[in-house]
C-alpha cells in the first residue's frame, strides 16, 4: 500500500485571473494592457511561487505548450503528440532528434533557475538550431543581465529582450521568446521561470488587427501585445494549474488503494511531469506490471491517456 505524506497530498484550489483582465481584443491603451498584464500576473504569482504535488506536470505541461508552436516558428510540423513520441518514447539517453530538442529547451527552461550564463545559452542554441559564437553568447549573457536588472516592469523587461536579440540576430526569434520567459521571471523573482509567451506568439494579442500581420519582436506595438499576451498566458496558465490540481487530488485519492509493487514511483513521475510511458520499467517494476497498474488507474479515472493509441501508449494527469 502507497502511503502519502499529508502536506503533499492536500492542496488548495489555484487562484482564477479576473475575467477583466483578459480580452480578445486587445486593450484600449498601452496604459490599461499594462495593468490587465500586472493583474494578472500578480494572481499567477501566488502559483508559480507554490509547490503543490502536480507543479511539475503543470510546468512540463506549460513546457509542451510552449514548444509546440516553436515548430511552426521553425519551419516544422510537429504537434504536441508528435513532440511527446520524440521525448517519451525514445531509448533512455538516446537523441531526442530536432523537434525533441526544442522541448528539451522548454523543460529546462521550466525546472533550472532563472540564470542565463553563456556557458547555459550555448547549450540552449544547441537544442533550438541555432548558432552563435562563444564570443557572441558572452555578451548575450551580459545583455540578459542588464535587462533583468533595469527595474523596468517585467513584461517590459520580457519585451526588451527579446527585441535586442532580434536586433542582434533576425533568425533568432526562437531564442528571443525563451530569453524573454527567463527574464520575466528574472524580474518577478520568481524561483523558477514558467514558459508563457511562446504559446500565445501566433494568437490574437500579437495580430494588430484581425488577420494582419503578426507583431514580432521590436515592430511598432510590441510592448502592448505582450502585455496582451501575459494576461492571456497567465489565464491559460492558472487554467491548466486548477485542471491539474483536480486530477492530482483524484490521483491521490486512489493512491492508497494501489497494491502494485512500485506504484508510489508511478505516481510520483505522474505527478512530476507532463506524461509517463505506459511500458515505464523500474527496478519494482515489470512492464508486465506497468500495463496493469495504468489499466487499473484508468478504471478508477486517475489518469488520461495522452497518444490515443493502443500500443506505446503514454499516461498523464
Amino acid at each position: 500500500m502507497i502511503r502519502l505524506d499529508p502536506a503533499t497530498a492536500s492542496s488548495s484550489a489555484p487562484p482564477s485571473i479576473p475575467a477583466w483582465a483578459i480580452t480578445s481584443a486587445g486593450a484600449p491603451s498601452d496604459g490599461d494592457a499594462a495593468f490587465r498584464a500586472g493583474a494578472a500576473l500578480g494572481v499567477l504569482d501566488t502559483v508559480a511561487r507554490a509547490q503543490p504535488s502536480w507543479s511539475g506536470a503543470w510546468r512540463q505541461r506549460l513546457a509542451l505548450n510552449c514548444a509546440a508552436p516553436s515548430m511552426r516558428l521553425a519551419g516544422r510540423a510537429e504537434d504536441a503528440v508528435a513532440l511527446r513520441d520524440a521525448w517519451y518514447l525514445r531509448p533512455a539517453c538516446a537523441d531526442p532528434g530536432p523537434a525533441g530538442a526544442v522541448l528539451g529547451a522548454w523543460r529546462q527552461l521550466a525546472v533550472q533557475p532563472p540564470a542565463a550564463s553563456a556557458d547555459r545559452l550555448e547549450k540552449i542554441v544547441d537544442q533550438l538550431g541555432l548558432h552563435w559564437d562563444g564570443a557572441a553568447l558572452a555578451d548575450l549573457s551580459t545583455e540578459v543581465e542588464e535587462v533583468a536588472g533595469s527595474q523596468r516592469p517585467a513584461p517590459f523587461a520580457a519585451a526588451a529582450i527579446a527585441t535586442r536579440i532580434l536586433a542582434m540576430r533576425p533568425d533568432s526569434e526562437l531564442l528571443a521568446w525563451w530569453l524573454a520567459d527567463l527574464v520575466l521571471a528574472q524580474s518577478l523573482r520568481w524561483p523558477r521561470p514558467l514558459p508563457l509567451l511562446m504559446a500565445q506568439a501566433f494568437g490574437p494579442a500579437f495580430r494588430g488587427e484581425a488577420g494582419g500581420k503578426r507583431i514580432r519582436p521590436g515592430e511598432k506595438g510590441f510592448e502592448r501585445a505582450v502585455c496582451a499576451a501575459l494576461a492571456q498566458a497567465a489565464a491559460d496558465a492558472c487554467r491548466l494549474a486548477a485542471e491539474l490540481s483536480r486530477r492530482a487530488e483524484k490521483l491521490l485519492a486512489v493512491a492508497p488503494k494501489l497494491r502494485a509493487k512500485g506504484a508510489g514511483d508511478v505516481v510520483q513521475r505522474l505527478l512530476e511531469d507532463d506524461a509517463v510511458s505506459g511500458s515505464l520499467t523500474t527496478k519494482n517494476l515489470s512492464r508486465f506490471a506497468a500495463r496493469r497498474l495504468f489499466e487499473r488507474l484508468q478504471q478508477l479515472e486517475a489518469v488520461r491517456e495522452l497518444s490515443g493509441r493502443t500500443t506505446f501508449r503514454l499516461f498523464g494527469l
